[in-house]
Formats: structure tokens, C-alpha cells, sequence
């Protein structure tokens, strides 16, 4: 799918955690590229359905769900919460 990415934050990140689980598999390139291409809403590889709901979800305030696969292979999530409080990088089966 085409992305509408931007070069600037379309949202605020607010803290950013990380599961434990994720942070002992993910790269940290990948974390931190992952973070800016959802920050910049490239929402990676969901469905268009959740790519438009994302979209809906940056002027709604709602939560944001992307996913990614990093380098050595490993599917990773990032979700930022409805609030903006708070962006967490977890894997699949951290949820």
C-alpha cells in the first residue's frame, strides 16, 4: 500500500516504553526507525483498513497501531495510546 508519509511528527509520541521482550530481540535501529516512520504516519504493514482508521485516529485522538518487521526478521507493534500519553513498542505476543 502507498504510504501518505510526512517528514514531520503528525502526533505526539508522549512517553515512550518498550517490553522487555521486545527490547532484548528488536535492533535498536530498528526501534528507532520504526518510532519515526510511525511518528510520520507511515503506519507500516497493516491492512487498509487499519491504515484509515489510523489516519481517522491522528485528528480523533484515538489509538494508533503499527507494525513493522526489523532486520533480523521480527514483527514488532508500536501503539501510541488514545491520549498521546504514551507509545509502547511491544511484539505480538507482549499484547
Amino acid at each position: 500500500m502507498t504510504h501518505e508519509r510526512t517528514n514531520t511528527p503528525q502526533f505526539r509520541l508522549g512517553r515512550l516504553l518498550i517490553t522487555p521482550n521486545a527490547q532484548g530481540k528488536l535492533p535498536e535501529t530498528d526501534i528507532q526507525v520504526g518510532l519515526l516512520r510511525h511518528s510520520q504516519g507511515d503506519w507500516g504493514d497493516v491492512d487498509a483498513d487499519d491504515w484509515q482508521a489510523n489516519h481517522v485516529a491522528v485528528t480523533e485522538g484515538t489509538r494508533i497501531l503499527s507494525a513493522y518487521v526489523s532486520e533480523n526478521g521480527t514483527r514488532f507493534w508500536i501503539i501510541s495510546e488514545a491520549d498521546r500519553s504514551a507509545t509502547t513498542v511491544l511484539l505480538p505476543e507482549d499484547y
